[in-house]
C-alpha cells in the first residue's frame, strides 16, 4: 500500500482479563498533511480538562512512529485513573501501533506521513482494584490497539459482510435493556 491514506477508521473489543482490563480503542489513521492532520493538531493543541490528549510513548520522550495521539472517553478525574492511563495503557498503545507497522498494516514506509488518533476507553472502576495486574492490563491494551489497526487498514468489518450478518448481531447493551436489565 504506498498510495495515500485519507482517513480509515477501526475498533477493537479486547476483553476477558482480569476485572476492569477490557480495552475498547477506536482508531482514525491518515495522512498527516490531510484532514486527519488537521483532527491531530486540533486535539493536541486544544486540551480539554478531564480529557487530555498525549502522544503516545514508550518512555517519557520517545514517541512511537506514525505519530499516535491518545484521547480518553472517560473523564478523568483522579489520579490513580490519570498513571494507569497514562502510564500502562499509553506504553500499550504505543507498543501497539508497533506492532501494527512491523506486521505490515501500516506501511513501514509511511511511518512518517500518517498519523493516528487512538479513542481510549478504560473502565473508572479499574482505580477500585487493590492489586492491578499492570501487565495483563497491557497485554490487553496493546492486543486491542493492533487489532484495532488492523480492521482500520483492512476496511473491516466490509460491507457486504455487514449487509450479510446485520440481522445476526445484536447489541448486547439493547439485549440487556430488553431483559430489563439496564
Amino acid at each position: 500500500m504506498s498510495g495515500r491514506i485519507g482517513i480509515r477508521t477501526g475498533e477493537a473489543l479486547v476483553a476477558g482479563g482480569p476485572p476492569f482490563t477490557a480495552a475498547e480503542p477506536e482508531v482514525a489513521i491518515g495522512e498527516m498533511d490531510g484532514p486527519l492532520g488537521t483532527a491531530f493538531a486540533n486535539l493536541l493543541g486544544n486540551q480539554v480538562v478531564g480529557h487530555s490528549r498525549v502522544l503516545a510513548l514508550l518512555n517519557t520522550d520517545v514517541m512511537v512512529r506514525p505519530a499516535t495521539l491518545c484521547v480518553s472517553k472517560v473523564t478523568v478525574t483522579s489520579e490513580r485513573y490519570t498513571n494507569i492511563l497514562m502510564g500502562t495503557v499509553q506504553y500499550a498503545t504505543a507498543m501497539g501501533v508497533l506492532d501494527a507497522v512491523r506486521n505490515g498494516d501500516i506501511p513501514k514506509d509511511k511511518a512518517n506521513d500518517l498519523g493516528i488518533i487512538v479513542s481510549l476507553w478504560l473502565n473508572p472502576s479499574i482505580v477500585t482494584v487493590e492489586k492491578l495486574d499492570h501487565k495483563a492490563l497491557f497485554d490487553i491494551h496493546r492486543e486491542a490497539t493492533s487489532r484495532a489497526i488492523h480492521k482500520a487498514m483492512s476496511n473491516e468489518p466490509s460491507i457486504d459482510w455487514l449487509l450479510e450478518n446485520q440481522d445476526k448481531i445484536v447489541h448486547k447493551y439493547f439485549e440487556k435493556g430488553l431483559k430489563g436489565e439496564l
